[in-house]
């Protein structure tokens, strides 16, 4: 009897947790829309947070793709590649300018341009599982030369995979993405130390706000990231 009770108990725990998901899905979706009526094809969406993204995805192709990511390091322009990817970056306002300071400052040696422009390519196209190759550009940041402020934050790992492959991957604001996760009543397990299982945890939150977008047709990660933004950040309170 004591193991049906805890059984009907359980069900109803995850019923519960279901019905409040549902209900912050829907209320998520109506604060979006509240601000852009025509969702992901609204014309102020388009201008407050999408173009900058997708112009600065469109410049990565043009100056850093894989074959000329390839090319340069082959002939040693690791200084190079780090100047472009910095630049690219610098043209948003994705990370606070204490970040990229910093990212700055850790690639102006030789070996930190040295092993910022390879860790990104290994990243980007290298070998393994999405896991292992998270991982190992996690560590890469870490190992990066430091001046005053931590390299190694969420803004920082995350940036660059977003900007150069927004089809895969999604640009981590730890206080507003813990805040959105909220409203949005889903789990998110966030630690401050970038690591794979928080990642794996947040895409799994980005693949959930598909799912329950689709009849809005959002495109790639740059319209995932920006609802989740929309619902965490004091911009759109």
């Amino acid at each position: 009897m004591r193991g049906t009770n805890l059984a009907i108990a359980h069900d109803r725990a995850k019923g519960f947790l279901r019905e409040q998901a549902v209900l912050g899905a829907e209320r998520c979706r109506r604060k979006f829309l509240h601000f852009f009526p025509q969702g992901f094809r609204d014309e102020i969406y388009l201008a407050w947070e999408r173009d900058y993204k997708a112009n600065a995805h469109r410049e990565w192709n043009r100056l850093l793709n894989q074959s000329l990511h390839a090319d340069l390091l082959r002939d040693g322009e690791f200084a190079e590649v780090a100047l472009r990817a910095v630049r690219i970056e610098a043209r948003t306002n994705l990370i606070f300018s204490f970040e990229k300071m910093a990212l700055r400052d850790a690639v102006k040696s030789a070996a930190g341009a040295k092993a910022f422009a390879t860790g990104l390519y290994d990243f980007l196209y290298g070998h393994g599982s999405g896991q292992e190759k998270f991982q190992r550009w996690c560590e890469v940041i870490a190992a990066l030369p430091r001046k005053q402020t931590r390299v190694s934050t969420w803004p920082i790992v995350t940036v660059f995979g977003f900007i150069a492959q927004p089809d895969q991957h999604i640009f981590l604001k730890p206080n507003v993405t813990r805040r959105a996760a909220q409203e949005y009543r889903l789990p998110f397990h966030y630690e401050s130390q970038p690591k794979w299982k928080v990642y794996a945890s947040y895409l799994q939150f980005a693949e959930q706000v598909r799912r329950d977008l689709r009849d809005l047709r959002p495109r790639d990660m740059i319209d995932l990231q920006s609802f989740i933004w929309v619902q965490g950040s004091s911009e759109y309170e």
